[in-house]
Order: structure tokens, then C-alpha cells, then sequence
């Protein structure tokens, strides 16, 4: 029952948090290391791979390859979370945060998340 609601979060948390790509790219721009090229395509990816791969968590069949998928998109937002505790998590005026929460973010949030996805492979 617990990974049950457990799954339902994962799926409800990557959907929003894919849409939100679309609805406030803005945020996302900033946190978008400016070595990176093509800020809006980066932005528009990942939202699609997060709704993408929270859809295919709703179906045991995906599923396995979904939480593999996120596990990879986590990984590859490391270099966001890195230039966030560079810029000592102020990333403009309007998004804001304590350094530490910057580090909380990449450690241990990120491998958290890892394992909350791994968790759900089967």
C-alpha cells in the first residue's frame, strides 16, 4: 500500500513538475548553467522527459524503463544543482535560496529522488 501511494506521488510530482517547464520556463532559464547552449531547448526537453517518463511510470510495463529514464535525467541536472551552489544559490532576484539549501538540493535531494526511482523499477 505505502509504495502504492508512493508511485502515485512520483507520478503526480514528475507530470507537474514537467509542466512547469512550460508554464514558468523562466526559472528554469536561471538555473541553466550559461555554458550550456540552447537554453530553451534544454528547457523544453527536460519538461517533455519529465512528463514523458511520469506517464510511463502509470504503466507496469514502462515503468522499469521510466524510473531508469529519470534516474539519467536526474544525473544529467547535476550541472544545473553544481552552478546553483556556485552561485550561491541566488540565481536571479526573483529565485532565491539559502547556499546550504543549494547544496541540500544536489546532496542529498538528488540521490534521494535516485532512489526513490529505483525503488519503483519493479
Amino acid at each position: 500500500m505505502i509504495k502504492n501511494i508512493s508511485l502515485i506521488i512520483m507520478i503526480i510530482f514528475y507530470l507537474l513538475a514537467g509542466i512547469n517547464h512550460f508554464l514558468h520556463p523562466e526559472g528554469y532559464y536561471a538555473l541553466i548553467p550559461p555554458d550550456l547552449p540552447f537554453h530553451h531547448f534544454i528547457n523544453i526537453s527536460s519538461g517533455l522527459g519529465e512528463i514523458i517518463l511520469g506517464a510511463m511510470l502509470i504503466f507496469a510495463s514502462t515503468r522499469k524503463k521510466a524510473t531508469i529514464g529519470i534516474i539519467v535525467l536526474l544525473i544529467l541536472f547535476i550541472p544545473a544543482h553544481i552552478y546553483m551552489i556556485q552561485k550561491g544559490g541566488c540565481m536571479s532576484e526573483q529565485m532565491c535560496i539559502p547556499a546550504w539549501a543549494a547544496w541540500v538540493r544536489l546532496f542529498p535531494l538528488q540521490f534521494i529522488l535516485m532512489a526513490w526511482a529505483w525503488w519503483h523499477r519493479k
